[in-house]
C-alpha cells in the first residue's frame, strides 16, 4: 500500500531542507504529528531515531534507513507483522524553489490491511505535512 503527495515551495532545496531534518519541531508546523523526539544526538543520520506521535495513530520509533543531505532521508518503523516507511525527498525547481515529495509505504504481512483502514488518515496527513512544511519553509508559519 503506498500513497504519496507532493508540493511546490517558494524557497530554495537547503531551506526546506533544514525545516525538513529538525524533525522535533515538526508539530510546530503539521498537525498531523503531536511530538516527536530524537532518541539520539547530532544530526539527523542513518540509524538516528525519532519516537513520534500521531492523533489516532498509536505512537512509534523511527528510524532513519537511508539519507541523502539536502535531498531526501527515509524512515522507517517496524512493528510485528508491519512496516511503515516514510519518504521525505526534495529537487530543486528551475525558478529557484523546491518540489517535495512525501511517500508512505506499508508493507508487510499485515501491512496492506492496515494501510487499508488508514488510508484515508494518511492522505490527510500528507496533505498536511506538505501544506505545513511549504507554509513554514515560505516563512508564512
Amino acid at each position: 500500500m503506498e500513497q504519496r503527495t507532493s508540493v511546490d515551495v517558494a524557497a530554495p532545496p537547503d531551506r526546506v531542507w533544514e525545516v525538513l531534518v529538525d524533525v522535533e519541531r515538526w508539530p510546530e508546523w503539521t498537525d498531523s504529528v503531536t511530538s516527536a523526539r530524537r532518541l539520539d544526538a547530532g544530526p539527523l543520520s542513518v540509524g538516528s531515531r525519532v519516537e513520534v506521535a500521531q492523533p489516532r495513530i498509536p505512537p512509534g520509533t523511527y528510524t532513519v534507513t537511508a539519507l541523502e543531505p539536502g535531498r531526501a532521508f527515509l524512515w522507517e518503523q517496524r512493528q510485528p507483522g508491519s512496516t511503515v516507511s516514510a519518504h521525505h525527498e526534495c529537487a530543486a525547481l528551475p525558478d529557484g524553489g523546491t518540489r517535495v515529495e512525501l511517500r508512505v509505504v506499508m508493507g508487510g504481512a499485515v501491512g496492506g490491511v492496515v494501510g487499508r483502514l488508514y488510508r484515508r488518515l494518511t492522505e490527510r496527513y500528507l496533505a498536511m505535512e506538505a501544506a505545513g512544511l511549504k507554509a513554514r519553509a515560505e516563512g508564512r508559519r
